[in-house]
């Protein structure tokens, strides 16, 4: 199925990565209609990183993957997919939400680096451990182009760090973009939980 070059815009303070789970609370009004028409004609919409000055060039689709909940006064609770990545070309002020020429991005062809790949899975599973007390469960097929995509999708990562992986159009290099910010991140998550779990006893501490 060939996807739309015109699609409907969602600017959010968020970046959305490809195979990313993301819930949204849809409640303004021209958002509404939009989700509803989505809804109806199965179209996926495109999400941006927006800021009070600006929006970014790129972005994700997002696919409407579940409608949680109705509310009586047409607000609802989706959940939605990350799906496509794509450069902004045009904006269309013509309905009630914004509108985008969009072109999609694909990724530059990418060996292989199987040891990368294992210091990357060894590293993200102990922060993912110290996060939410469990091990990883991939849920997603095991597609290698998403990887880091999926990673950065659990971690407490800065946008404009989140928006940069969107933007790298190689998986390779957004494998080694995320192993120096898990190699810096790393130390200080472990640190900072060495420090509850010393505030979490009884006062005392033997050292």
């Amino acid at each position: 199925m060939d996807r739309p070059s015109r699609i409907p815009l969602f600017p959010l303070d968020v970046v959305l990565l490809p195979a990313m789970a993301l819930p949204l609370h849809i409640f303004e009004p021209r958002y509404k209609l939009m989700i509803r028409r989505c809804l109806d004609e199965q179209l996926d919409f495109g999400i941006v990183l927006a800021s009070e000055k600006n929006v970014s060039a790129v972005g994700c689709t997002a696919r409407i993957t579940r409608k949680v909940k109705d509310y009586p006064d047409g607000r609802m609770d989706i959940l939605t997919e990350g799906r496509h990545v794509f450069a902004l070309r045009e904006v269309f002020d013509e309905r009630e939400y914004y509108e985008g020429r969009v072109d999609y991005l694909g990724d530059e062809p990418a060996s292989a680096d199987l040891e990368q790949e294992r210091r990357i899975t060894e590293m993200f599973q102990e922060c993912h451990a110290l996060l939410f007390g469990q091990a990883w469960v991939d849920e997603e097929e095991k597609d290698p182009r998403t990887l880091a995509y999926r990673m950065a999708a659990r971690l407490p990562m800065e946008l404009q760090h989140r928006q940069m992986l969107l933007e790298t159009r190689d998986e390779t290099k957004r494998r080694r973009s995320l192993l120096k910010w898990l190699t810096e991140f790393l130390p200080k998550l472990a640190e900072l939980e060495k420090t509850r779990s010393r505030a979490g006893g009884n006062g005392h501490s033997f050292n």
